[in-house]
């Protein structure tokens, strides 16, 4: 830490509760009162340094020797400043330091002790001195914490800003460079250390650091002060990275409030910091959330929610809510799903905010929309597209989340149907590969709501698409009975379709291994050449592998078959159910041969459903397509 010795004397003051005294031997013939504290001193020193001092000693003189009293209460620095004042005056051995030069440069300057009141008068020594103070990034902080005491004084004579550009400039370079005293390091060399080995002293060589170096030393500082410095480090070009990281460092030491909400593995215990007012924090928060930059990433999804729960909490400004709802919304495909469940601050009869996930959705579809108009189509290699085909899109990776903030959400049994589709429908169908997640989801919210009725149940499952429910989805949706039957029968039917599908292209590629191996058959023995035997294997091998699958099939397709029947014996409207919707109780495929289907006078419309809806007979061993 830099000091500045001034004086020669020894010292000449000694201290009786509320005077200081001069021990010169010499009567006192004035007083110089500042609040509580008086300086018992004599006129030829003061103003023979101070412009000041000399025209109040001047104006106050009687003539006849007598002492008086001048009052100095808006004096800067205080009765602190002025002893060290008084001390330079009579020539007393002071030190400057840090945390005191840039009082004392107010105060000289406020007793104007220029230079045409002596060489090397007290403007011109502080001065020089600060100078030197600036030089060092940890004396420079703590010269800008001493500006608070006489901020009105240092800012007219540019203090402050000397300070805080001597900050940034140290805060954008790197400072092993420049031989730094880094922050939480000591400085002092043990003996050990202060050695020479190979000729080189291991007190010169630099620690490495990282570039949060500064984080901790910028936390103490004021808010005022602190925000000017951020605003400065970021004209200078600092990375948008580090300054937020530096103010999501300031918030975690002043709001205890969010600290508490969230388990933050790199906070700071041991920081001894008195908890501020409840407005004190709303004021803080408010100033923190505009000195976030804006760029998208370089703030945790996790930290903006964090402080989103604190704002409401503190009861922050509405736009100062909707400035980090819009922020989360930017990147929301960024957040989890244990940050994502905000809990309802307000009077709303849900356990979670619904409202607000709806809002930052919303935002966030808003910036998709228009991210895909501005961003033309482009035609991309085909190895492009393989390569890139593995990396989710953000507006999947939203769907998953939302399908996941759905499921936790429908347990709640306060939740109103219509906020549970609103949310769900904000989601585009296309974004979803498959629709199970919201399949769980519709299946939860069904379960912790027994009570709806069948029209609200149907109006919910129009929500998923049965095509895209996995083969487990499917399973579990065919043996579900909180559905409603007619979705049971979709996914009955869509599984029966993709069955079809999957058994006929089975047999095609069965077909073209018999017919490539006969025909290779043939013009082996035109060319009277012998057959090799080494390719029979091979085909048996393929008939085997296609025998087994088409025996799995058929499996599947008895054990869905035997789900039906259950669903039949179940529901007594079965007949009802399929007369209105325009199925035949036995399809024509499924008649033995020779004989009539059931409902000959069927209309045209359900002879192409019976004709489009082909059903599969099993028999063991066996798998016919009709």
């Amino acid at each position: 830490m830099a000091f500045l010795r001034l004086g020669s004397k020894p010292e000449a003051f000694h201290r009786e509760g509320q005077s200081w005294i001069c021990t010169s031997g010499l009567p006192s013939d004035v007083s110089v009162n500042i609040g509580e504290m008086s300086f018992h001193l004599h006129k030829f020193p003061l103003l023979s340094r101070s412009g000041l001092l000399e025209k109040l000693i001047e104006g106050n003189s009687s003539g006849d020797g007598s002492s008086f009293s001048l009052s100095l209460d808006d004096i800067p620095g205080g009765a602190k400043a002025f002893e060290l004042i008084a001390k330079f005056c009579y020539g007393v051995k002071i030190e400057f330091t840090a945390q005191n030069v840039v009082s004392v440069r107010c105060t000289a300057e406020y007793l104007r002790m220029t230079e045409d009141y002596g060489n090397g008068n007290l403007i011109l020594q502080t001065e020089s001195f600060l100078n030197e103070v600036l030089s060092n990034w940890a004396d420079s902080i703590r010269a800008l914490e001493a500006c608070e005491e006489v901020m009105p004084h240092a800012e007219e004579l540019h203090v402050v800003s000397r300070c805080i550009d001597s900050l940034a400039i140290k805060a954008c370079a790197d400072p092993s460079l420049f031989s730094w005293p880094l922050p939480g390091r000591d400085t002092k060399q043990s003996p050990e250390s202060t050695g020479l080995w190979n000729g080189i002293s291991p007190a010169t060589k630099t620690q490495p650091t990282g570039e949060d170096w500064w984080y901790e030393d910028v936390s103490f500082l004021s808010l005022p002060l602190y925000k000017r410095l951020i605003l400065a480090i970021e004209s200078r070009g600092m990375r948008p990275e580090s300054i937020a990281a530096s103010v999501v460092h300031y918030a975690r030491r002043y709001l205890p409030l969010m600290n508490r909400q969230s388990s933050f593995d790199d906070a700071n215990p041991g920081t001894n910091i008195s908890n501020p007012s409840e407005a004190d924090q709303r004021a803080l928060l408010e100033e923190i959330v505009e000195l976030l930059p804006n760029k998208k990433g370089v703030t945790s999804s996790k930290f903006l929610i964090r402080i989103l729960r604190t704002a409401m909490v503190l009861h922050a400004s509405p736009s100062c809510r909707e400035n980090l709802e819009k922020r989360v919304g930017a990147q929301l495909d960024q957040a989890s799903l244990v940050d994502l469940l905000i809990p309802n601050m307000g009077y709303s009869e849900t356990l979670y905010d619904i409202d607000c996930v709806q809002r930052i959705l919303d935002h966030f579809m808003l910036l998709e929309q228009a991210a895909a108009i501005a961003t033309p189509p482009c035609i991309m290699e085909e190895g492009q597209l393989r390569n890139g085909s593995d990396s989710l899109t953000p507006m999947t990776m939203v769907a998953s989340l939302i399908d996941g903030f759905l499921a936790e959400v429908a347990l709640d049994v306060n939740l109103k149907l219509p906020k549970f589709e609103a949310l769900a429908a904000t989601i585009p169908d296309y974004a979803r590969p498959l629709d199970d997640g919201l399949y769980h989801a519709i299946d939860v919210y069904l379960k912790a709501h027994p009570w709806i009725v069948d029209l609200e149940r149907e109006q919910l499952c129009r929500l998923m698409n049965c095509q895209k429910l996995s083969l487990e989805a499917s399973t579990h949706a065919a043996q579900n009975e909180r559905l409603p039957l007619r979705v049971i029968v979709q996914v009955l039917f869509f599984e029966q379709l993709r069955l079809r599908t999957s058994i006929s292209g089975w047999f095609f590629v069965s077909d073209n291994l018999e017919n490539s191996q006969n025909t290779s058959q043939g013009l082996l023995k035109k060319d009277g050449s012998h057959q090799i035997d080494s390719a029979q294997p091979d085909a048996t091998g393929g008939e085997d592998d296609v025998k087994h699958r088409v025996s799995e099939l058929e499996k599947d397709c008895l054990s869905m078959k035997e789900g039906l029947q259950k669903l039949v014996k179940s529901k007594r409207s079965w007949r009802n159910f399929t007369r209105r919707f325009g199925f035949n109780r036995k399809s024509h495929s499924c008649c033995p041969k020779g004989s009539k289907p059931s409902n000959p006078r069927a209309p045209p419309s359900t002879v192409n459903r019976q004709q489009n809806c082909e059903n599969i007979d099993v028999v063991p061993g066996t798998l016919k397509v009709n």
